[in-house]
């Protein structure tokens, strides 16, 4: 094998390497079908100054044509244009909309060709380039890339001279005062020469195999994405042989639309209600003469992830043949049994369709299936067709602008969905009762014929601003309060008197002993009107639990919180208007835990009736006789102890005498009255066990006449 240099080689041919500092130290080349330039101070590999020669077909346009906006943070957008043959569409998105996208996309091609529909994948730069043989990381000289292309087969160019062959080695030359650093490529030659070039020195280089030059050109397309790394694009791909218009749909993170509305009351006739709808552009893109539609409603939406690769953490398996089997000991036989017949290793109505027996071959059916899943349903387009009416969607309402709109996008637009002669009543309406002012307020009465969306409303009256309200969304002939001011005119005050009644009811069962008693409070309101026109006024009143109105006007509507009467005010008047209401409830007792004095005040209750009055008398007694008994044992068990000790000093006494001479009359007189206290503790522990016996008898009783009563 000849090996020789590139610079030799040209001398030995008569020509020259171009050795002057301008082209020592940068040139151009063309690598893999584009150009470098090349540099001899370590040129970075990811910096070069690359241009793709892949002719790229322009992606067809899919305008924008409809915007359906909700209020729950998605919209629907409507594309369409047309497809020629062989084109692609290309649709732009956010990286956090694609699961959305993904979620909902349809496609609509009236019959044409839609062979696939690809997108930009979530997996990272990293793992992409991994696929690769070969890595331009920053800083890297391009013989450091060549050097990892061993076997590759290259052609160069040196000015009008060629050299042609597979890359065997590259390094760098260190410089020194006469020579700078250079980049030094060993190729062996088709000839089998090894010859080594100077890669300052080429005009061009070239990969031969398109697989390689492929694989860069992919490599490098992988970069220029990874630097959006916002943006994912979905590719809409045909091989129909005719143009055809294409529909695409989807639904996409969106900002709610937001209502407001102008309400004008006018002295001389009916009122004036207008609706705005503030729509916001976040796509990126502009909204050129766009249908828009709004949707009043809040449909189930959720975020499923599509887009980014799922992993599925698999079980391990293994087959017994692939364990290692262990040595079996096998003992002696102890009895020898006659010989049996073999098994049949299968039977043949065990592998019949339907059935599993064993590991075998064939096909597996299951009676009732179909041997192939039918195709699926193609996706069709969206059935809402904007239009200037409003439109009634299920639950849903749509509000459809009639002209097309325009919406530059990271752009916001108002726009009217409504203007319409309303039914509205100017009133005052009491709701906080800590202030002495009512507020000024109307009743709507929504004769518009559609659904209102919530919002806030701006009031004028007689075309002068008279304040703002807020209103949740209201369905058709539904009404509702709006207060938009404070009344000065009209001042409130309000009293609260509230007693216990006595005890209405009075019922007993099983031992319980039950009372209904009722909690009665009034509150009034003391109204004022100081000006010069008859007003009318709304009173919310508080729903207090357990409470029902007694003794009191009728609400004119009750709220699920309020109840709301309706009052008119005379010019320059005042009125009081109470409230009253009633709690009744229940209380249960045992009527074993009763005191004879808590009885009695049941006893003495006119609300029960002659018969309940002697049941309860009767246990009543019985407690005091059971009182009187518990009292008399106290007493009796209090005497005992008396005289026990006064015959315990008597007993010392007497110890204490008898050793003196002289003393026994004395010890005598101790002995007599020692005697007489035995006596009189033995009569006390009779009465004691007598007191006992009575009360035993007197708890039975009452045991047996708490159990009858019933009333």
């Amino acid at each position: 094998m000849k090996f020789t240099s590139a610079r030799a080689a040209a001398r030995s041919r008569g020509g020259r390497m171009p050795d002057s500092p301008d082209h020592a130290v940068t040139g151009e080349a063309v690598l893999g079908g584009f150009p470098w330039r090349l540099s001899l101070r370590r040129v970075c590999a990811c910096s070069l100054a690359v241009t793709l020669c892949i002719p790229i077909a322009p992606a067809a346009e899919l305008p924008v044509r409809t915007v359906v906006l909700y209020k729950h943070g998605v919209g629907f957008f409507g594309r369409s244009g047309p497809l020629g043959p062989g084109e692609s569409a290309r649709l732009d998105f956010k990286a956090a909309d694609m699961n959305d996208v993904l979620k909902s996309l349809t496609i609509n091609d009236n019959g044409g060709k839609v062979t696939a529909v690809r997108y930009d994948s979530s997996i990272p730069l990293e793992k992409k380039l991994d696929e690769f043989p070969f890595h331009l990381d920053a800083g890297q000289p391009l013989g450091a890339v060549l050097d990892q292309l061993k076997g590759a087969r290259l052609e160069m160019e040196f000015g009008p001279q060629k050299v042609a062959g597979a890359i065997v080695s590259a390094r760098l030359i260190p410089g020194d005062k006469d020579h700078p650093e250079r980049e030094q490529l060993t190729l062996l030659l088709d000839s089998g020469e090894l010859r080594n070039v100077d890669l300052s020195a080429a005009t061009a280089i070239r990969f031969t195999d398109p697989k390689l030059q492929l694989q860069f050109r992919d490599y490098l397309a992988a970069l220029t994405s990874s630097r959006s790394k916002d943006k994912r694009s979905v590719y809409i791909d045909s091989t129909d042989s005719k143009s055809r218009d294409v529909q695409a749909s989807y639904i996409m993170p969106m900002p709610a639309w937001k209502s407001s509305y102008r309400l004008l009351f006018d002295a001389a006739g009916p009122s004036t209600l207008e609706g705005w709808a503030i729509v916001d552009n976040t796509t990126g893109e502009d909204w050129t003469n766009v249908h828009i539609s709004l949707i009043s409603g809040k449909p189930i939406s959720f975020v499923s992830e599509l887009y980014d690769p799922k992993y599925i953490r698999r079980a391990s398996a293994e087959l017994p043949e692939d364990q290692a089997v262990a040595p079996t000991i096998h003992n002696g036989a102890v009895e020898v049994a006659a010989a049996q017949p073999l098994l049949a290793m299968r039977s043949s109505a065990g592998f019949q369709d339907g059935q599993g027996g064993g590991v075998g071959g064939g096909t597996f059916k299951v009676a009732g299936l179909p041997s192939a899943a039918p195709p699926a349903p193609r996706g069709s387009a969206s059935s809402i067709a904007p239009s200037g009416a409003a439109t009634e969607i299920a639950d849903l309402f749509e509000y459809a602008i009639p002209a097309p709109v325009t919406v530059k996008k990271n752009e916001s637009a108002m726009l009217p969905f409504l203007q319409q002669k309303i039914t509205a009543r100017k009133l005052i309406i009491y709701s906080d009762q800590s202030k002495p002012n009512p507020l000024s307020a109307a009743e709507i009465t929504n004769t518009t014929g559609r659904t209102l969306d919530g919002g806030p409303i701006t009031v004028y009256d007689s075309g002068a601003y008279a304040g703002e309200a807020l209103v949740e969304t209201i369905k058709s002939a539904d009404k509702r309060f709006i207060s938009y001011g404070v009344d000065l005119g009209t001042r409130i005050s309000t009293a609260l008197n509230s007693r216990n009644d006595n005890v209405r009811e009075l019922h007993a069962h099983d031992g319980i002993l039950v009372t209904r008693t009722a909690l009665i409070q009034t509150k009034n309101y003391a109204v004022r009107n100081v000006d010069a026109r008859a007003k009318t006024l709304i009173i919310e009143h508080p729903v207090h639990s357990g409470f029902k109105l007694i003794d009191t006007a009728k609400p004119v509507e009750t709220a699920a919180n309020v109840y709301r009467f309706e009052l008119k005010l005379p010019a320059g008047g005042s009125l009081d208007f109470p409230v009253t209401e009633e709690n009744v409830y229940d209380q249960q007792t045992s009527v074993s835990n009763l005191t004879p004095d808590s009885l009695l005040v049941y006893v003495r209750n006119k609300s029960i009736g002659d018969a309940a009055r002697r049941q309860l008398q009767q246990i009543a007694d019985i407690k005091t006789q059971i009182v009187s008994n518990d009292t008399e044992k106290r007493r009796v068990e209090s005497d005992i102890q008396t005289v026990t000790r006064d015959e315990e000093r008597n007993r010392q006494n007497i110890a204490s005498l008898s050793a003196v001479s002289g003393q026994q009359q004395t010890v005598q007189d101790y002995a007599r009255k020692l005697a007489d206290q035995e006596v009189q503790i033995a009569r006390l522990h009779d009465r004691a066990t007598q007191i006992d016996n009575q009360t035993a008898a007197l708890r039975t009783q009452l045991d047996q006449l708490i159990g009858k009563l019933e009333f």
